[in-house]
C-alpha cells in the first residue's frame, strides 16, 4: 500500500518495525487542541492573503469545527497508521469536506506545524503550573501565619543551630517556589514566538503574512529565522530545567516532613489521608506521599537530561530524534501537576506539635549565639573573644549534662566575671527567636509581615511589593 503520509515516491508502506518506531500519535495526540488551533490561524491567514478562496477557506474552518467537537466527545479515532495527531487530523478533515482539505497544507510543514503546537502547549503548561504553584503558596503562608509563634529548632548540618519559627521556616519555601514561578515565567517569555510559517526550513515562496498567523496564536512576534523556528528546542529544555529546580525544591520539603513526622523528630503528624500503615508493623504511620514527591524528582530530572542528550548532536534543522521531546516534556508536566497537588495537600494536613518542637529548640545549646551576641552587644567584648567565652561556658554545661540557661550565675561568672542575672533572659528558645528582628529574620513580628508581603508578592495579580 502506498504511504498516504510521504507520497507517490514511496511504493510501499512502513514495515511494522519501522512503523512502532516511527509513529508518536499514542502520545502526540495531547497536542490536538493546539494542532487545530494553528490550523484555523494558518487557514484565516491563507485566505486572507489570498492563497485559498473564502469558500475553501469556510470548508476548512467548518471541517476543524466538527473534528474540535468529536475529539471533545470522544468520538474521533486516531488511527496509528496515520502516524501522528497531525495527519490523523489532516485525514479526518478530507474525509468530512473533501478537496479543499487539501489546501490547508499550503505553505506550511509539519515541521513548522509541529513546533508551533509543541510551543503552545509548553505555554499553556506554564501556565498550568504557575497556578499550581500558587496554590501551594497559598497554602504555605496560611500556615506560617497561624505558626509565627511556633518555636521550632532552625538546622545546619542537620545539627540543631539556632531556633527559629515554624513559620519563618514555611515561608523559606514560599521563596523558593516564588523563584520557581519567576523561571517558568521567564521561559514562557522567551517560547512566546511563531514558528509557523517557517516551512520545511527555509521559509515559503507564497505570500503570507506571519505577523498575523502570530497575533491570532497568541505569539509576540514571528521567530526571525526560518531554520532556527523548526530546529529550536530551547523552550522544552529550558521549561524542564525550570520543572527540575521546581522539582528539587518539593523533595527538598518532603524529606523535611519525612524527617518531621518520625518518631525520633515528632514535629508533625499526618492523617491518615496523606499516610499509610505497614502490612506487617500495625504501629507503623509512613509518610508515604512525601516520599514519593521525593522519588519522583528523578523523573523529572531524567527529562531533562534526556532531552539534552537528543538535542546536544543534531545538526539544523530537523531531525526525527526531535520526535523524542514530546514524551518527556508530557512526563515531566505530569509528574509536577500531581506532586504539586499532593505537597499543597500535605502542607495543609500537617499538624505539628508546638511543645515536642519547642523542647527540641531547646536542646543542643541552641542559645549559644544568643549568649555570645549579648556579651559582646552588653560588654562590649569583640565577638571572636564572645565566642571563646561561650564556647567555655557550652562545654561546663555540656559536662554538668544542663542547658546554658540551668547554668548559676557563678558558673558562668567563672568563665567572664562580668556577666550579669540579666543574661538569663535572652537563653531562652522564645527569646532568642524574638530577638531575629534583622530584616528576613525569624522574629514573630517579622514572619507576620513576611506573611503580609508574601500575600502580596505571589498572591495578587500585579505581583508587586
Amino acid at each position: 500500500m502506498t504511504s498516504k503520509i510521504w507520497g507517490g515516491r514511496f511504493a510501499a508502506g512502513p514495515s511494522a518495525i519501522m512503523e512502532e518506531i516511527n509513529v508518536s500519535v499514542g502520545f502526540d495526540q495531547r497536542l490536538a487542541k493546539q494542532d487545530l488551533h494553528g490550523s484555523r490561524a494558518h487557514c484565516t491567514m491563507l485566505v486572507a492573503q489570498g492563497i485559498v478562496s473564502k469558500e475553501d477557506g469556510d470548508a476548512i474552518q467548518e471541517g476543524l469545527t466538527r473534528i474540535e467537537k468529536e475529539i471533545a466527545t470522544g468520538n474521533f479515532l486516531f488511527k496509528r497508521a496515520l502516524e501522528d495527531v497531525h495527519m490523523n487530523i489532516e485525514s479526518r478533515l478530507a474525509d468530512l469536506i473533501g478537496a479543499p482539505a487539501g489546501r490547508l497544507h499550503t505553505a506550511r510543514s509539519r515541521n513548522d506545524q509541529v513546533a508551533t503546537d509543541f510551543r503552545m502547549w509548553v505555554r499553556a503548561a506554564i501556565e498550568t503550573l504557575d497556578d499550581e504553584i500558587r496554590k501551594l503558596q497559598a497554602v504555605l503562608i496560611d500556615k506560617a501565619e497561624a505558626h509565627a509563634e511556633t518555636i521550632m529548632p532552625g538546622f545546619t548540618h542537620l545539627q540543631a543551630a539556632q531556633p527559629v519559627t515554624f513559620g519563618h521556616h514555611l515561608l523559606a519555601y514560599v521563596e523558593m517556589f516564588g523563584r520557581d514561578r519567576g523561571r517558568l515565567n521567564d521561559a514562557r517569555k522567551r517560547l512566546n514566538e511563531c514558528p509557523l510559517g517557517a516551512g520545511a526550513l527555509a521559509g515559503t515562496s507564497f505570500p503570507i503574512d506571519r505577523a498575523l498567523t502570530a497575533e491570532k496564536l497568541n505569539f509576540d512576534r514571528p521567530m526571525a529565522n526560518s531554520m532556527d523556528a523548526v530546529s529550536d528546542r530551547d523552550f522544552a529544555l529550558e521549561f524542564l530545567a525550570a520543572a527540575s529546580i521546581l522539582a528539587t525544591h518539593m523533595s527538598r520539603l518532603a524529606e523535611e516532613m519525612v524527617n518531621w513526622s518520625s518518631a525520633q523528630f515528632g514535629f508533625i503528624r499526618f492523617t491518615d489521608a496523606f499516610s499509610t500503615g505497614s502490612s506487617m508493623m500495625p504501629q507503623k504511620r509512613n509518610p508515604d506521599a512525601a516520599e514519593l514527591v521525593r522519588g519522583k524528582t528523578g523523573r523529572v530530572f531524567g527529562g531533562l537530561i534526556a532531552l539534552l542528550t537528543v538535542m546536544k548532536g543534531l545538526p539544523l534543522t530537523y531531525s526525527k530524534d526531535m520526535q523524542e521531546d514530546k514524551e518527556i516534556v508530557f512526563a515531566a508536566f505530569d509528574t509536577l501537576e500531581l506532586c504539586l497537588a499532593a505537597t499543597a495537600g500535605m502542607v495543609e494536613d500537617m499538624a505539628p506539635d508546638a511543645k515536642r518542637m519547642l523542647a527540641s529548640a531547646g536542646a543542643g545549646f541552641t542559645t549559644a549565639t544568643d549568649l555570645a551576641d549579648w556579651l559582646t552587644r552588653v560588654l562590649n567584648i569583640p565577638f571572636r573573644e564572645s565566642h571563646h567565652v561561650t564556647g567555655k561556658i557550652v562545654k561546663l554545661a555540656e559536662g554538668k549534662g544542663c542547658d546554658l540557661a540551668e547554668l548559676t550565675l557563678a558558673e558562668m561568672q567563672a568563665a567572664e566575671p562580668r556577666i550579669t542575672q540579666d543574661v538569663f533572659k535572652f537563653l531562652t528558645p522564645e527569646a532568642s527567636a524574638a530577638s531575629r528582628t534583622s530584616f528576613g529574620g525569624t522574629a514573630p513580628q517579622n514572619v507576620r509581615a513576611q506573611v503580609k508581603d508574601a500575600r502580596l508578592r505571589f498572591l495578587t495579580k500585579d505581583g508587586t511589593r
